[in-house]
């Protein structure tokens, strides 16, 4: 009997222990469901069900249906949310961003212009921080879309400030307000632009954002350029480059402070520094590979070392392991001008300019540049022409420089009369007369300084007088 009331006893506590064992696992089990399914609803998953969201299925059928992938996410963005469901809230936000890509691929500024207002609610119902950070996305959308003029940015612009004003999302304003004076620059709407950096710049000082001023004051420079305010322009660049060596500058607004120092630099003539400053620059685009800006400094360290008469090493920078992913039609244009400045040929360099007019005269910076250049080639062959007469018909300079007779007649009387050209010019005969230098008469010159030499021994021997009595 002791022998089977042991046996019992082992049985039994085989049994609890067994029992506890199970009662562990299942709660170990229950554990980790419950942890995985809080992090599915953190991460804003559905964990009811597999089925696809409305932005998987608008996704999916965009390109074939885009007109039911557009009423599918609108349907999403016009649904009432919870802002305590954070599934919710998540699909909501891809839903609006969804649509607005939808609308800025399709072309469609006025129903981006619509999702912008209709948005707002939103705005509301989430944090300060995840819905600027919507509503910048889709203002950018916006301001991107070729379709929409420059007028209708500026004013749904304006209007999102208003709106941002009234609710006092500060930051939010502020961010919106650079994009409005980078609106009015982009417009050529350069007073516009000044006076609203002047009173943007004073909050930003108060607030001692450095980054939005560096960005505010290279906008500044800018404008002033624009306006030919050469020494102004320089003046907030310099204040732009200051505040930014204070602070993590991004690689992309460094390349712009750099790009910008190197056109005011070829502006005051100082070409080597501004080669510089362009290489820089297109080495900071090259990096983050924003092709059009790397393309537009490449093309102006090209014309910098024209400009320094050093037209020959253009193919070699062309050539370049930088630079040959970046050929095109700038480039070639580029090339074609330091061919024509290297053979001395102005009905080459005229060629060139019919051939790529867009890119040598649709960048005012280029085209400034390129004019001068022309206009001292045009100047340097007329003098080497007219040097073996003593008088020239004009027609006949101009057959042998291949150019227009009004052309050269008026190049010539500009040349006299800043009197780079000692000559006159008949229009009775059509002839240009060259005079001979005429050798001033220092004789006055010679008088005058005989003059006041003797005044000074004059005064000195009067003083050595004064000094015997």
């Amino acid at each position: 009997g002791r022998k089977a009331t042991a046996k019992r006893v082992r049985f039994a506590s085989k049994t609890r222990n067994t029992s506890a064992k199970h009662s562990l696992a299942t709660m170990a089990m229950a554990t980790r469901s419950a942890t995985r399914k809080a992090a599915q609803e953190a991460q804003g998953m559905d964990t009811q069900s597999d089925e696809p969201t409305p932005v998987d299925i608008a996704g999916s059928i965009a390109s074939i249906n885009p007109a039911l992938a557009e009423k599918t996410l609108r349907d999403e963005v016009d649904k009432p949310i919870d802002s305590s469901d954070r599934a919710s809230v998540k699909a909501h936000e891809l839903a609006i961003v969804k649509l607005g890509e939808l609308y800025f691929k399709a072309g469609n500024s006025a129903g981006l212009r619509r999702l912008i207002d209709d948005v707002r609610p939103f705005l509301q119902a989430v944090s300060k921080a995840k819905g600027g950070r919507v509503f910048k996305t889709l203002i950018d959308l916006f301001v991107e879309m070729p379709q929409a003029t420059a007028a209708e940015k500026v004013a749904m612009c304006k209007e999102c400030i208003d709106w941002v004003s009234a609710q006092k999302r500060v930051f939010l304003r502020q961010a919106l307000e650079v994009r409005l004076v980078a609106l009015h620059l982009d417009a050529h709407e350069y007073q516009a632009c000044l006076s609203e950096s002047a009173s943007l710049m004073k909050e930003l000082k108060r607030l001692d954002d450095r980054l939005l001023m560096v960005e505010v004051l290279l906008m500044e420079s800018k404008a002033y350029y624009a306006l030919s305010n050469y020494p102004k322009s320089r003046a907030s660049l310099s204040s732009a480059r200051t505040t930014a060596n204070a602070i993590y500058c991004p690689p992309k607004m460094q390349a712009e402070l750099d790009l910008q120092s190197g056109i005011i630099h070829a502006q005051e003539g100082d070409f080597k520094t501004g080669y510089s400053y362009f290489y820089e620059a297109f080495e900071g685009y090259d990096s983050i590979d924003f092709a059009a800006r790397a393309v537009q400094s490449l093309k102006y360290m090209l014309l910098t070392k024209v400009l320094l008469k050093q037209a020959g090493d253009v193919p070699g920078l062309v050539s370049g392991k930088l630079a040959l992913k970046y050929s095109g039609t700038d480039i070639e244009a580029m090339q074609a001008i330091a061919k024509a400045n290297l053979n001395r040929s102005l009905k080459e360099f005229q060629a060139t300019l019919a051939a790529f007019p867009k890119e040598l005269e649709g960048d005012p910076i280029v085209k400034n540049h390129v004019d001068a250049l022309y206009d001292g080639m045009l100047q340097q062959n007329l003098l080497r022409l007219v040097e073996p007469f003593s008088r020239v018909e004009v027609s006949h300079i101009a057959e042998l420089i291949e150019l227009r007779l009004d052309v050269v007649e008026k190049k010539l009387s500009q040349m006299v009369l800043d009197n780079q050209l000692n000559g006159i010019l008949d229009q009775g005969t059509g002839c240009l007369e060259l005079l001979e230098p005429e050798e001033s008469d220092k004789t006055y010159e010679f008088t005058l300084e005989t003059i006041s030499q003797t005044n000074q021994v004059v005064n000195s021997l009067y003083k050595k007088a004064e000094a015997l009595l």
